[in-house]
């Protein structure tokens, strides 16, 4: 077992003086969180995951934080897309129960959340960047966040002063400079000037590395001439030989969106970087692997100037003498395909989206140089935030703080399987929901937007997926009909349901959904 360092106040009989001191001590102590959000900033960028970018990562503070603190191996998003994603880590709730299932949907103010349960336990609190959830920011004492989901350069902030929904209109003010520094501005601003009798609790949310993968001029040189090396399965078109059941969004529609937005850039939602990208005369092969370079270079880039300004959060943290008594974290919202497949973007239940890399640092209990590989999920997020701040979770919250996992203590009980489920209907990404535990993953495509904002007017058939993570890490071959996971796939079907009851994810008053389940989900054993 790890060592860690602690201390402890004593108190014998006649010493209630000193009893009363240590309680008084106990809370002045309580520690300060500091938690870093980034988009889609994917674990096989970050350099401390492996993987083929790893030696190319720009990850100076990143590593800094994970050799101080704990790496988590298998922590998870329970819905791969951005407002869900931030709902479920505010509420500690999955999606059906946040009332979030989609791009679409707004988180209300009135919904209870971890800001303002630290509030209520006499943090300061403060958010800034983004926020992207619709309404107006609850549970904080100063927020500054982007409308919508913002822009690297120049972007708009909103306030107190003159907030405006986003689905009401722009409002804000616009600010000169690149959105990942003025955010790291701003909480360092904030920082410096605090109430300092309190302790505090600040959300620092970027925009990077999300779609346009923008970067500052500092790094746009960074990789020049540098040829990465590519995923295994970047040239899989189709599924002949993987067996996967869905279409998915291949490199080339990213190559279309980068002649939209050169092309037509009044009616295109946004602009990207280093454009025109010339691809004529190409094969389908070289095509795919000239997207897949510029797609990755921009990316890591973009990447950069988060790292960059991780470490000048760390450094201030050091100049206040805050580091010891501060937990800081640093997350993504969830992961990115960066060719895997022939992909980019998220939202399918396969590895590189399903995964959210997470470091954490807190000096006072976490052992330095540590790595974690329970599962833990983005429900538990807030569960763990109130157990360090002595304060209670939100209300009807499904996850459980992961505190004593963090201390090489994993309780007993400690799940070990995760439960996932992504509402939006597309024709290329069918609805799903899924299981996966410490070696396997059983997807069930039901194909059916159930109402779900943001979907399109069609129908999928039902279908699975099945995968042993284990000898197939890539998810290369659906095994789902294989007779020798015949067994293990019969349990899962099983154990998914009940997950379902747990989470109290039923879809009950679902007509669609019942006949959906009546005749695609077969719980028997698998011939």
């Amino acid at each position: 077992m790890n060592k860690h360092r602690f201390t402890k106040c004593v108190a014998t009989v006649g010493l209630i003086p000193l009893a009363v001191g240590c309680a008084q001590t106990a809370k002045q102590q309580r520690p300060n969180i500091l938690f870093i959000l980034s988009d889609d900033h994917t674990s096989q960028s970050w350099g401390i995951y492996g993987g083929v970018l790893a030696p190319y990562a720009h990850n100076a503070n990143i590593a800094r934080l994970a050799a101080e603190g704990c790496v988590l191996d298998n922590a998870f998003c329970t819905n791969s897309i951005s407002v869900p994603s931030r709902a479920a880590i505010l509420t500690g709730q999955y999606s059906h129960l946040n009332g979030v299932y989609t791009l679409d949907d707004a988180l209300s103010p009135e919904r209870d959340n971890i800001a303002k349960r630290l509030q209520q336990a006499g943090y300061r609190t403060a958010l800034f960047g983004k926020w992207h959830l619709k309404k107006e920011p609850a549970g904080f004492d100063r927020y500054e966040v982007f409308h919508d989901q913002g822009t690297y350069r120049d972007p708009v902030f909103k306030s107190p002063e003159n907030w405006v929904d986003d689905d009401k209109g722009i409002g804000g003010t616009v600010e000169k400079g690149f959105s990942t520094d003025l955010v790291t501005d701003k909480a360092i601003r904030w920082m410096r000037e605090r109430d300092r009798s309190r302790p505090f609790s600040l959300f620092c949310h970027f925009k990077a590395t999300h779609e346009p993968c923008d970067f500052p001029e500092r790094f746009a040189r960074l990789y020049d001439g540098v040829t990465f090396p590519e995923p295994e399965n970047l040239l899989e078109f189709g599924s002949a030989q993987s067996g996967r059941t869905f279409p998915g969004q291949p490199l080339e529609t990213m190559a279309w969106r980068w002649q939209k937005a050169y092309t037509d850039p009044e009616n295109w939602w946004t602009y990207y970087p280093e454009l025109p990208f010339e691809a004529d005369g190409l094969d389908s092969v070289a095509t795919r692997r000239a997207i897949y370079q510029k797609l990755v270079r921009d990316y890591l880039r973009c990447a950069a100037a988060i790292d960059d300004n991780i470490g000048r959060l760390l450094d201030e943290l050091d100049r206040q003498g805050l580091a010891e008594n501060t937990v800081m974290i640093y997350v993504s919202d969830q992961g990115y395909f960066l060719g895997e497949h022939g992909f980019f973007d998220k939202r399918i239940m396969y590895e590189e989206p399903l995964r959210m890399p997470f470091v954490i640092r807190y000096p006072r209990e976490i052992s330095t140089g540590t790595r974690n590989r329970d599962l833990v999920t983005n429900v538990d997020f807030a569960s763990l935030l109130a157990d360090y701040a002595g304060a209670e979770p939100p209300s009807e919250a499904q996850g459980r703080s992961f505190r004593d996992n963090l201390r090489g203590r994993t309780p007993g009980d400690w799940p070990r399987s995760m439960y996932y489920r992504y509402w939006t209907q597309h024709e290329i990404r069918p609805a799903h929901m899924g299981i996966r535990n410490e070696r396997y993953k059983l997807i069930f495509f039901y194909g059916d937007r159930l109402g779900m904002t943001g979907s399109d007017d069609c129908t999928t058939a039902p279908s699975w997926e099945f995968y042993d993570l284990e000898t197939d890490p890539h998810e290369n071959r659906n095994r789902y009909g294989d007779p020798a996971y015949a067994a293990v796939i019969g349990r899962m079907k099983h154990e998914l349901l009940a997950l379902r009851e747990k989470y109290r994810d039923t879809d009950e008053g679902s007509e669609r959904m019942r006949r959906i389940m009546e005749r695609y989900y077969d719980t028997a054993l698998e011939q």
